[in-house]
Parts: C-alpha cells; structure tokens; sequence
C-alpha cells in the first residue's frame, strides 16, 4: 500500500504508526478545541464558558455512561468479526444511542438536585438538544473505535478534523448572533456534520474492504460478560475524567470551573497520547497475541519518551500558554496545568497496564484499578478543593496516580507477560 501526507513520515510497523496516527487525531482535535475555546473565552463572558463547558462535560459523561464503552469492544472484536463486521457494528450504533437518551433524560429531570447551575437544560428545546447531542456523540466515539480496529486513523484524524474546523465555524456565528448557547449549538452542529461525512466512508468504504479482506469471523465465547466487565471499569475510569468539572463548579463556581476546564483541556491531550497508543496495542495484540509482552514494553519506552517531552513542554510554557486565554486563566491555572501534566507520566503506567490486563481477559484486575483510580481522584479531589482551590484538583489527580503506578512498576512482571492465542480470543474468564 502506498502511503502519502503524514503516513510517509511515520514508522512502518503498525503498533507505532497506527498509535501514532490516533495520538495526531487526538493532537489536532485538541490543538484546535483550544482554539474553539480561545475564541469562546474572548467572544463569551467567563460565566458563559464556564457553564457551557461544565455541560458539555455532563454531556460527555452521560455518552461514556450510554455508550457502555463498546468503543473498547469495537477495537476488541472488529478485527476478527468477518462477514459480520457491519451487523456488529450497526447493532453497536443502535443500543448505545437508545440507552444513552434514557440515561441523558434522566439526567435532564433531576438536574436541580445533581447539578444547580445546569437548571438551564430544563428548558424543552436545549433539553431536546442536549439529549440528541449526547446519543450522537456516543456513535462518535464508536466510529472511532470502529476505524481504529480496522486498521483506518487516518480517517480517524480527518473526521476529527472536520469536527474541529465546523463548530469554530459555528461559534463564530453564534457570536454575532449574540447567543448565550452559541457554545453549545456550535458543537452540535460540528458533531452532526462529522458524523455524517465518518459514517459514510466507515460503512461504504471501511467495512466492506475489512470483510472482503478478513472473510472468517472468529466468534470468542461469552462477548456479553465480557462486555459488562468492562464497561463497569470504564465507569469509573470516565467518572474520574468527567465529574472533577462538576464537583469544581458546584464548590468553587462558574468562573473557577472555566480556569479549570482550560487547564484541563490541554493537560488532557497528553492521557489521550497514552489511550491512543493503548488502542493500537490491543488491535496488534488480538492479530499477535505471542507478542504482548514486546508490544506493552515498546508502548511503555515509546509512549514515556513522547510524554516527557510533552511535559517538559506544558510545564515550562504553562503561563504563556494559559496567557493567550486571558491573565485570569494564567494566574489561576498555571500551577494545575503543570500538576496536571506531571501526572500523565504515572498514568502511562496504569493505562498500559489496563490494556494489557483487557487483552489477557484479567478483567477483575481491569475493573479494579479503575476503581481504584475514580475512588482516588474523585475523593481527593473532594477534600483538596476547599483547601488548596482549583490547584487542589492538580494535586489529586498527580498523588492518585502515583498512588496506583508506584505499586505496578515494582509488579510488572506479575501483569506485563505473555498471552497465548486462547487466552487473547477467548473471553470465557473474567479473572
């Protein structure tokens, strides 16, 4: 296959190349999300983008919750789907949309106990919005998950591309139209165009090709539990992601929420590096299983080298960084972007350790870090918050995770080995 654009100046083997090509999906989406809220932050008051942010966040939390994370799935058993490829994935579309707008109308009806300053998602039409957006996004994240399985980022880069560059579009015109959920509407509307531009090169194109190319479905045993182990691990690993914006609002307010949500939308690119390289390790290991243990060393050496100097970068460049935001989020962000950063290094070692613990069907072990994790961070952050402000949320994410890495690295021997073929297809135990 001839390789042009980007795909020429990365690395032929597909482990580090595909995960290279996630991480730059990853990197572009948030490089110009940054963007999208640097414009946010000058064309919309603070307490605006603060709110705005905190509801998208609930938006993202509520679509992990729908999704019942068979993105991972998806990256799990496309690639030995076959002929079955397209029925997988379509039954995987139509059960997460259905089951993420029952939990997004819930959500909606008991938002004046959960989360006060949302009370403005009561209203019939943003409700209408917020629970269409959120069913929508979660067959976003599947679709990703579908082209990472069947060896396509870089369609993965340009879909999120064309998400990116559409709802800057539409902020811009929501701020001359002066309205105060021009944030909002503009991400809906870039969501709505990427969706439609992904999912009709994904089923005219992708899938037919993978099927054509890979006829016979290996058909593991017991996908169901499988499933439910990891989705119940996921919940809490996205938990930990989702509900610190919240917490941050309710506690401290709108205008400390919008100082967090800056700092957490950078320092957050560098735990997707992490995801995305986690992804192409699973898809790797599920065509060469005999090779996990080479695969989580090379993500681990390869990952750790990218990560250091991504934090050596965000730690020196924090207020100039935040700066371009406006001198509030410099003076108030600059010490919890760089804890934020420092703690994507520990979180390279849970992350791989999840995802080698998920190949070797150890799913006990899988749902147990997670929990451990959301329990760590969300608790700390907790008792941090009215002590330390906004920097208190730095402080509990940095000591959760080291918390939870220091442990594994003296162990790596016990979870980073070798898997046979049976134990990679099958799924018959969730020890």
């Amino acid at each position: 296959m001839v390789r042009t654009g980007i795909g020429r100046i990365l690395p032929s083997e597909p482990l580090v190349r595909n995960g290279h090509l996630l991480a730059v999906s990853s990197l572009v989406n948030a490089g110009v999300g940054a963007i999208f809220w640097l414009f946010a932050t000058h064309w919309y008051d603070d307490e605006v983008v603060g709110v705005s942010y905190s509801a998208l966040s609930a938006s993202l939390l509520l679509a992990n919750i729908g999704q019942l994370n068979l993105n991972d799935f998806l990256i799990r058993f496309l690639p030995c789907s076959g002929r079955q490829t397209r029925k997988l994935l379509l039954t995987c579309y139509a059960v997460t949309a259905t089951w993420s707008a029952l939990v997004c109308l819930l959500f909606v009806l008991l938002v004046p106990t959960l989360s006060p300053e949302l009370a403005f998602l009561r209203d019939p039409l943003v409700a209408v919005w917020f629970v269409a957006a959120t069913a929508a996004y979660t067959i976003f994240v599947l679709q990703d998950g579908a082209l990472t399985a069947m060896r396509r980022p870089g369609w993965v880069v340009a879909e999120n591309m064309v998400f990116a560059f559409v709802k800057i579009a539409l902020l811009a015109g929501g701020a001359v139209l002066a309205l105060k959920t021009g944030i909002l509407l503009s991400w809906a509307g870039g969501l709505l165009i990427s969706l439609l531009v992904a999912n009709y090169l994904l089923l005219r194109r992708a899938v037919p090709h993978h099927e054509r190319e890979n006829p016979e479905a290996v058909r593991p045993p017991r996908l169901v539990s499988y499933a439910a182990a990891d989705y119940a691990g996921s919940l809490f690993r996205m938990a930990a992601y989702t509900l610190v914006p919240l917490m941050v609002l309710n506690v401290l307010g709108a205008e400390q929420s919008a100082y967090f949500s800056l700092a957490w939308i950078i320092g957050y690119v560098l735990f997707l590096v992490v995801r995305n390289m986690g992804s192409s390790l699973v898809v790797e290991v599920v065509r060469r299983p005999e090779q996990l243990t080479e695969h989580g060393l090379r993500v681990l050496r390869h990952s750790g080298t990218l990560l250091a100097a991504g934090v050596v970068v965000i730690v020196a460049g924090a207020p100039w960084i935040l700066r371009l935001f406006g001198p509030g989020y410099a003076e108030h962000g600059t010490t919890l972007l760089r804890l934020l950063a420092l703690s994507a290094l520990p979180n390279l070692v849970f992350s791989v350790a999840v995802d080698v613990l998920r190949a070797r069907r150890r799913m006990r072990l899988v749902v147990g870090l997670q929990v451990a994790l959301c329990v760590l961070v969300l608790g700390l952050v907790h008792l941090l918050l009215p002590v330390f402000g906004v920097t208190g949320a730095g402080i509990a994410w940095l000591a959760a995770e080291c918390l939870i890495a220091t442990p594994l690295l003296i162990l790596r021997s016990r979870w980073l080995t070798s898997a046979s073929r049976q134990d990679v297809l099958s799924t018959g135990s969730t020890s």
